[in-house]
This record gives structure tokens, sequence and C-alpha cells, in this order.
């Protein structure tokens, strides 16, 4: 069964950014990444649940989806500025495809928005996550660098 590596590739992937934050210097940058830090606990959150490391708590695995919810949704005024760091893993196509990059970021919203109301038992998070992350992922394949 393929469930327990996806998840833990799905969370480490989202979780591992933290560490490339530190030594920021713009504050905009920071503030990005902070978000997308948040998302990427808030993606923890299920995976634990998912992987039975925590207890499936409906009301925590439907605030961790409204909470992705919310930074899907704010993350376009985030990036709204053409702002760079050393340590940015933005790409220079945000900017050139905005329109674009704001449609993924309002397709992560919507989704986690439905999940927040949807999530009822633990077999909902796997395919939960996988939608998740295949819309975290649209997004990074195009305007997220590798570092």
């Amino acid at each position: 069964m393929m469930r327990a590596p996806l998840i833990a590739l799905t969370v480490l992937g989202l979780a591992g950014t933290a560490f490339a934050h530190t030594g920021v210097k713009n504050m905009v940058v920071k503030a990005r990444m902070d978000a997308m830090s948040a998302i990427g606990a808030d993606m923890k959150t299920l995976g634990q649940m998912a992987k039975g490391v925590t207890a499936f708590d409906r009301e925590m695995a439907r605030s961790a989806a409204a909470s992705i919810a919310k930074h899907a949704a704010d993350t376009p005024a985030l990036f709204e500025a053409d702002e760079d760091d050393p340590k940015s893993e933005a790409k220079a196509e945000i900017w050139d495809d905005f329109a674009d990059f704001t449609a993924k970021s309002k397709s992560l919203e919507a989704l986690a928005l439905e999940l927040s109301a949807s999530i009822a038992a633990g077999s909902d998070l796997v395919p939960a996550i996988k939608s998740l992350g295949a819309a975290c992922q649209a997004c990074h394949k195009v305007y997220r660098e590798e570092k």
C-alpha cells in the first residue's frame, strides 16, 4: 500500500521548508515563507492523524483544512510585491503570470474550504492529503525554486 510513503513524502516535503527560512532579511519574503510554513504545519497535522501517530480528531482536521484555506486566500496578496531575498524560493514566473498563480491559490483555497466542512472520519484524510498535496504541487512545480 502506498499510503504511508505518500503521506510521509508530502509531510516531509512541506515541513522541510521551515529550515530554509532562517536568515531571511526581506520581511515581505519572510511573511510569504511563514504562510507557506503554516500550510506545511497544517498538512503535518493531517498527516500525523492519517498515519495514526495522533488520534483522529474531526474538529482538529477541519481546523487544519480551514487554516490552509485561509493561508491560500492570503497568498496572492503576499506575492503582489515583486520582492526577493537570497533565501527566497519564489520564481520570477509568479509575476510573469500572476493570474495563473492567483488561480492556483484560489483552487487550493476552495479545496481546503470544502474539506474543512466535509472531513468526517479518519478514512477521509488520505484522499484529502492527496488532493491538497496535488494542489500544492501544481503551484510549486511552476513557481517554486528547488533549493
